[in-house]
């Protein structure tokens, strides 16, 4: 048992000073003055101090089984540890495989996946890759997100890029089918991530799959779309019509991504722009790796850091000026909402999971806890992975 006291509590709506009852690593009560007495258990009472408490990041992007190799082998990232993952404040993943289906597979991605879980966080993947046809665990994309219980939905599908595999328009659409009569049979929400490179094309077949099926908007989800100014102009769009716009929180201007729209920028025109708050969601790439090569045929590898997903919330907070409730919603409620999570991830009320980050007056993270035990504490790392 443990009792938190006087948290400045965004559950991710702001709730003022409570108290939060935690039980077997769920939330079993938020109140004020709560008081829990018993010789049956030991309990630990935590005083929050009036400090902000929300809830842990889902990050529904990461290469956890590393992502890369457009330069050749040496350019593959490693698999992400851990320590690399809490730190970040994120204590849900989702994994995906990225540019290579070939020497990484989707079993390497589930294995990781359940390593994660062993090792204390929550974690999820998705089937699929880059081309069509995808690569998948039973042969069948629908098949395993029936059969298999850490795949909840299809992704990254490279589209409008280079690196994709050119997909028609009717291929797509049976892929979206596949997400959704899968997503049904399984209970889970089904939704298939889209990788949105620089292409002239930009988001013009997803607009197409709305206009043409009966799929539900909220089974697509463009990610990346504040690569380009144009990309993220059509995914304001996209959002209003029912969809979702990913904002990758790894593609700024300080990492090499010239011309991109900044993450923390980005949360605040959609807001502005009256885009639904529950369609803009916020992940990481964390682990990615792209390669760039300059006029001398020189490469340099950008690889995107976890660690950015919170850095942009609190840019979003302190110099965007937007509200913590509305930053903080971009990384837990809502991607736990589009990938059917949520309210037992994303959110801080009874039954949820108690995945909480503490963070100081100056937005910064101090202490991070999932599933009830503490990973971080007042900055200190309190658990490695296996093999860290």
């Amino acid at each position: 048992m443990l009792l938190i006291k006087s948290a400045d509590l965004y559950a991710p709506e702001h709730l003022g000073v409570r108290d939060i009852l935690i039980c077997g690593g769920k939330i079993a009560a938020v109140g004020t003055d709560l008081t829990f007495e018993t010789n049956a258990v030991e309990t630990e009472v935590v005083d929050a101090g009036g400090d902000p408490v929300v809830p842990g990041y889902v990050d529904q992007h990461v290469h956890v089984i590393g992502g890369g190799g457009e330069a050749g082998p040496y350019s593959r990232t490693p698999e992400v540890m851990l320590s690399h993952i809490v730190t970040a404040g994120v204590t849900t993943v989702v994994g995906v495989l990225g540019t290579d289906g070939t020497t990484r597979r989707p079993e390497d991605l589930l294995a990781k996946v359940r390593a994660l879980e062993t090792e204390g966080i929550t974690a999820y993947m998705l089937t699929g890759s880059y081309e069509l046809p995808p690569v998948s665990l039973t042969g069948d994309l629908r098949r395993d997100m029936i059969l298999i219980d850490k795949v909840i939905g299809i992704g990254e599908v490279a589209v409008s890029d280079h690196r994709s595999s050119q997909p028609s328009l009717d291929e797509l659409k049976r892929l979206v089918t596949q997400a959704r009569v899968g997503g049904m049979l399984a209970g889970k929400a089904g939704a298939v991530q889209f990788h949105m490179g620089v292409g002239t094309a930009g988001l013009s077949m997803l607009f197409r799959i709305l206009e043409e099926t009966e799929i539900p908007a909220r089974h697509l989800i463009p990610t990346h779309v504040n690569r380009t100014e144009a990309l993220f102009e059509e995914s304001l769009d996209f959002a209003r019509a029912g969809g979702y716009m990913d904002i990758t929180s790894g593609i700024r201007a300080a990492e090499g991504f010239e011309g991109c729209v900044e993450p923390s920028r980005a949360i605040r025109l959609c807001l502005e722009r009256e885009v639904l708050a529950e369609r803009i969601t916020m992940s990481s790439d964390g682990n990615g790796c792209m390669a760039v090569r300059d006029e001398e045929g020189r490469t340099a590898l950008l690889v995107t850091k976890l660690h950015s997903l919170h850095e942009e919330v609190r840019d979003a907070v302190r110099k965007e000026g937007v509200s913590l409730s509305d930053a903080v919603s971009v990384c837990s409620a809502n991607p736990a909402r589009a990938n059917g999570l949520w309210p037992v991830k994303g959110a801080v009320r009874p039954g949820s999971d108690a995945d909480l980050l503490f963070l100081d007056d100056r937005c910064n993270i101090r202490s991070v806890m999932a599933r009830g035990r503490f990973f971080v504490r007042e900055g200190k790392l309190l658990a490695r992975g296996t093999f860290e």
